[in-house]
């Protein structure tokens, strides 16, 4: 043997070792950098698939390969039949255009005629436009592609031409693997920044709905309109495993909000959702959240970042993830809050235990345009009339009932041995009455503040106090209405002394009133909310109560509530006093 062909074989043995075979069914070339034009500068990968004839993995990103390259590896290919992953992104940097399809076709060749089975194709990052599809038709109807699970065509430039390609050539493989009753089950398509548009996305979404298998959808950044996104949520609602969906910087509006909001509440298994900078807007955000509502128990993920969504459509996701066992995160960033919606939001994701979270809300926007505020005022004012309508259904009822209680209640105040005797602030908190209250003597407030002594400043147990005392409050005593009042004063003056309990106060309320859930469940909400509400309507017209804490209450009782129905007279009167 000469000395150059040594030379040429301890060559060839350095590049080898150079070559990643993490295992026997793993062959790596990552981001090496190769430039090969030739078959004889591709040896090194030949070589390596020859001494590696099981190779399940082939990974050649960060390479860039010609069509004679493509070639001789195209035909090396033949001899791995076990090939399952074909790892190809970053593959054709600098090549010119029509060379990109035939090497495709040489690659692609060579896989279908080892008779492998691939489950998982990536070819991201490599623009090669709807002229490159050209390359990946055959191969995407062969039977190699009947046992296709992963398909990654990230950033390929696609547009609507390559997307129907694609889309057909989906279509296709899927019929034809029916025919030989191995349905194609595709689990994962990823396609972003494809300039696919609504076209695409159309013919996409029925490749999409004929197979029915798939499990996480990524489509950003495709230009895709209310038409488009209503196309693919059609589609989604045949695909029942879906667990992942990125539409991330497509263009939902109003309209394809509500085709979306239509599909997620069939998929119950999602647990990703990814619809950052869709232009959803506060009523596309309050569509979704209705949606998402006590549903979605697996969900983890929700971002909803830049979508010009004001404080009503961010309160109305929070409250929908208030249910939510397996949350991890919510992104509502970038979106049209204003200082004071920040705060407010902070206060109501605290008081539906989602506080910890919520992701950052460092690149808020500001408040929402003066149009945008309009018609989020008329949406609560369509609810409040809803609740009007109910009112003038139910009110006759509810109203009897409550004057029967109040029979019931006022008549012990009326036995003159009882109210004689003299009693402490723990026996009238143990069991309270009117007649109880009264047989506090006319320093109540000194005596209610004495009993809570250190126990001031802990917002949870003043507001327990307050709560008790309103249980003995009726629209028809005016005497012990105007006495829990003075004493609520007494007592909210010196818990909101220190101006960071507003929150804590509106949601220690709210807890009380059954309106959010308490996190260590020992609060049990009031049976009647009747008395609270009618002192609630005297405290949030006091200067000492917060405008925070004013906001928080607001958020939640301008929304429909079953526990409010029977007195809603009242509700809709303390949420005027909220206003003003």
């Amino acid at each position: 043997m000469s000395n150059a062909e040594e030379d040429a074989i301890s060559d060839l043995t350095t590049k080898l070792s150079q070559a990643s075979v993490e295992s026997q069914s793993v062959l790596s070339f990552a981001k090496r950098g190769l430039k090969l034009d030739t078959a004889n500068e591709a040896e090194e990968i030949i070589s390596a698939l020859k001494q590696n004839k099981n190779v399940e993995t082939l990974i050649l990103d960060g390479n860039t390969l010609g069509v004679e390259a493509a070639k001789a590896i195209g035909k090396e290919l033949e001899q791995q039949p076990q090939l399952k992953k074909a790892l190809w992104s970053d593959m054709f940097t600098g090549r010119l255009k029509s060379e990109i399809p035939e090497a495709l076709i040489h690659l692609g060749d060579g896989i279908i005629s080892s008779g492998a089975g691939l489950v998982e194709l990536d070819l991201s990052d490599n623009a090669f436009g709807p002229n490159g599809m050209k390359g990946l038709t055959k191969l995407l109807q062969s039977p190699s592609c009947f046992t296709l699970e992963v398909l990654r065509l990230h950033n390929n430039g696609l547009g609507t031409t390559g997307g129907k390609m694609l889309a057909d050539s989906l279509l296709k493989c899927y019929k034809n693997s029916v025919e030989v009753g191995k349905p194609l089950a595709l689990k994962v398509f990823q396609s972003g920044r494809g300039r696919l548009e609504n076209e695409g996305s159309i013919a996409l979404a029925e490749a999409f709905k004929a197979m029915g298998s798939l499990e996480e959808v990524v489509m950003p950044q495709n230009g895709i309109y209310h038409i488009g996104i209503s196309a693919l949520a059609e589609a989604f609602t045949a695909n029942k495993n879906l667990r992942h969906i990125n539409l991330q910087d497509n263009t939902f509006t109003e309209k394809g909000a509500k085709s979306m909001a239509k599909a997620l509440s069939q998929l119950e298994n999602l647990e990703e959702i990814h619809f950052g900078d869709c232009l959803l807007k506060t009523k596309g955000a309050k569509i979704l959240a209705k949606s998402l509502a006590k549903k979605h128990a697996k969900l983890k993920a929700l971002n909803l970042t830049y979508n010009e969504i004001g404080e009503s459509g961010a309160n109305a996701i929070i409250e929908a993830m208030a249910d939510k066992p397996s949350l991890e995160l919510l992104e509502l960033d970038g979106n049209c809050l204003g200082e004071s919606g920040i705060e407010l939001i902070k206060a109501t994701a605290e008081g539906f235990g989602v506080l910890d979270v919520l992701g950052s809300l460092s690149e808020d926007e500001g408040t929402e345009e003066e149009g945008d505020d309009d018609e989020v005022d008329n949406d609560d004012d369509e609810e409040l009339n809803d609740d009007d309508e109910v009112d003038g259904e139910e009110d006759d009822g509810a109203d009897e009932d409550e004057k029967n209680r109040t029979v019931i209640e006022v008549t012990p105040e009326k036995s003159k041995s009882q109210s004689t005797k003299s009693i402490g602030a723990s026996d009238f908190l143990q069991f309270p009455s009117p007649n109880k209250l009264q047989q506090l003597g006319p320093n109540k407030e000194k005596l209610l503040l004495e009993y809570l002594g250190d126990n001031i400043a802990d917002v949870e147990a003043a507001i327990e106090v307050i709560m008790k005392m309103c249980s003995v409050v009726t629209k028809e005593d005016e005497q012990v209405k105007e006495d829990v009042c003075h004493c609520a004063d007494a007592i909210l003056k010196n818990v909101l002394s220190d101006e960071n309990t507003a929150s804590h106060v509106a949601n220690a309320i709210l807890i009380h009133l059954g309106l959010i859930k308490s996190e260590d469940k020992k609060v049990k909400p009031l049976g009647s909310l009747q008395g609270a509400l009618i002192v609630l309507e005297h405290v949030v017209k006091q200067e000492y109560f917060p405008k925070l804490a004013k906001d928080i209450l607001c958020c939640f009782l301008a929304l429909p509530r079953s526990q409010l129905d029977s007195c809603l007279e009242l509700k809709h009167s303390l949420i005027t006093a909220l206003h003003n």
